[in-house]
């Protein structure tokens, strides 16, 4: 039996209101009905709030399904790319309004979905200094459209920075004076933003609250909500399935030292890619990341700096000969490596198994990242802070995750995908740094281990000869200098918009577990409310 916190994954019951094929019957039908209401939407304001319903109940995806997918279900010919083709034609045809919310809408659907539009837009609601009109301050509404849109920042985009000030000011200033939903709406949004949430997290919330909305319709409710259970039952076999891999796994390599984050891993593959359509690349992504973890307490918490090189030139040779050099705990772990990288190459079609050699590569990369933090913290080192940043947001792991979801998915993920990916990459590179800083700001706060290695806050106090709170500070706005550098991405490379966005959902999840400097995956009680909501408990319809 596994648990996250006190959630028990194996003995969860399976949520069983619908057999499988009546769920399944009823969520195909919805969609047909929900598809045609794109063709009934008389206005770009229809269009833009039926586009930011579906997106908050996480349901987009269910309009830019892979087309092989589409006509295995019979029912290609439903589905032609409806919300990328809404988004074009908003983006094409002029717009006019006089309301913030309004402008504010599509201002935040254009960018996520990889359009440009300028900030200038915002500057028909200002006075000439360049302020806000005094009746938007105590619009709530307003406040949080403009707050969420502006989230969406570049850098250099000064407008947008004090547009983000304004409206964040204001919506503290005014939330204890909410009525539900907006109140939880708001207190959400100001611990962590809808551009950086997790898709499904915003879901389970707005599912509860959308019988509120002002543009509720029915149909899309009982989809969201059926569409939830099915995909939650999906979720709970696999989960059930990891637990068991995870089980046989640890009790045949005994490391007794190391953690059971087999949830957390999963929880961080479902963040990138929970559509059901993607369980290969769920699945290998979750046990790279337990491959990994274990990987990161053995350098940690238990082996010498001796036996931390040699497990490193062990699994850069690859070869199984060397498991004789190996000290008698690691022999074990290692030759599983092995075989569970095999395991990976025989879910590749014939013409995918040169992957394999770019999920081994990252395997090996993070581990030689580790033996250099593993140098630094024997040695008492603090390195410089621009070293410590290069190194750690490696060991972040945001490549790992780029490659390890890539990985399983189809031809879309080229080898030209695979070599952007690898060679430092914005995308990867800005979610290692959200997920490196996030990290370290936890750590600090929460106080590191003996052997941890010093985090980017330490390095920088002692290079700046600078308070805690200076650092923390510092650190903080490189959080946000790196999600200016992931909006900028779904720009300049809307070509593969959903796998610019796929590896930036990593970062999101970060942002889930680590806000206000908690961290969620040590201390998994903060989260297992929620993700009892994710895993264990359906919706009722």
């Amino acid at each position: 039996m596994f648990f996250w916190g006190k959630i028990s994954v194996l003995n969860a019951p399976l949520n069983v209101q619908f057999s499988d094929q009546k769920l399944t019957e009823r969520v195909h039908q919805l969609k047909e009905e929900v598809t045609g209401m794109f063709g009934a939407c008389k206005s770009v304001m229809e269009k833009l709030n039926l586009i930011d319903t579906l997106q908050h109940l996480g349901m987009d995806h269910l309009f830019e399904e892979p087309i092989d997918t589409l006509i295995h279900l019979g029912i290609d010919h439903l589905f032609e790319e409806p919300i990328d083709t809404a988004m074009s034609s908003i983006h094409n045809t002029e717009f006019n309004s006089s309301s913030l919310h309004e402008v504010a809408l599509r201002f935040r659907l254009l960018r996520q979905y990889g359009f440009w539009v300028s900030a200038d837009e915002f500057n028909k609601f200002k006075n000439e200094d360049g302020s806000f009109f005094s009746d938007i301050a105590n619009d709530p509404k307003d406040l949080l459209s403009l707050y969420h849109a502006a989230n969406l920042l570049t850098h250099n985009e000064q407008p947008l920075e004090e547009a983000l000030l304004f409206a964040k000011h204001r919506l503290e200033v005014i939330r204890c004076n909410l009525k539900s939903p907006l109140a939880e709406q708001v207190e959400r949004a100001l611990k962590v933003p809808h551009p950086r949430n997790i898709k499904r997290e915003e879901a389970i919330h707005y599912i509860l609250e959308y019988a509120q909305d002002e543009t509720y319709n029915a149909t899309i409710h009982k989809l969201a909500k059926l569409e939830f259970n099915h995909l939650q039952r999906v979720h709970q076999k696999e989960l059930k399935a990891m637990s068991l891999w995870w089980k046989d796994l640890s009790e045949d390599v005994k490391l007794d030292y190391a953690r059971d984050r087999v949830v957390e891993c999963y929880f961080w593959s479902y963040s990138c890619l929970y559509e059901e359509e993607y369980a290969r690349s769920r699945i290998v992504l979750a046990k790279l990341l337990m491959l990994t973890s274990l990987l990161d307490d053995t350098f940690d918490e238990y082996a010498t700096l001796e036996e931390c090189r040699v497990l490193t030139k062990a699994l850069e040779r690859w070869d199984e000969s060397d498991v004789s050099l190996l000290p008698e705990y690691l022999k074990k772990f290692f030759l599983r490596v092995i075989e569970n990288f095999r395991d990976f190459d025989e879910l590749l079609e014939p013409h995918e198994k040169w992957r394999n050699a770019y999920i081994r590569s990252v395997y090996q990369g993070i581990c030689k990242s580790y033996l250099q933090e593993a140098e630094w913290s024997h040695r008492g080192y603090i390195p410089s802070f621009h070293d410590q940043v290069n190194l750690s947001v490696m060991s972040a792991g945001g490549e790992l995750v780029a490659i390890g979801l890539l990985f399983g998915l189809g031809d879309i993920a080229t080898k030209e995908v695979f070599e952007w990916a690898i060679q430092n990459s914005l995308t990867v590179t800005a979610c290692g740094e959200v997920s490196r800083f996030m990290d370290d700001l936890a750590d600090f706060k929460r106080g590191r281990n003996k052997m941890d290695v010093a985090t980017s806050v330490e390095c920088y106090m002692k290079e700046n000869n600078v308070t805690s709170e200076v650092a923390l500070a510092k650190v903080d706005s490189l959080v946000d200098h790196a999600w200016k550098t992931l909006n900028q991405e779904l720009f300049d490379h809307r070509d593969i918009l959903s796998m610019v966005n796929q590896i930036t959902n990593f970062g999101r999840s970060m942002m889930f577990l680590y806000h206000d400097k908690r961290d969620g995956y040590t201390n998994s009680e903060q989260v297992k409310d929620a993700l009892e909501s994710h895993y264990v408990k359906p919706i009722l319809i």
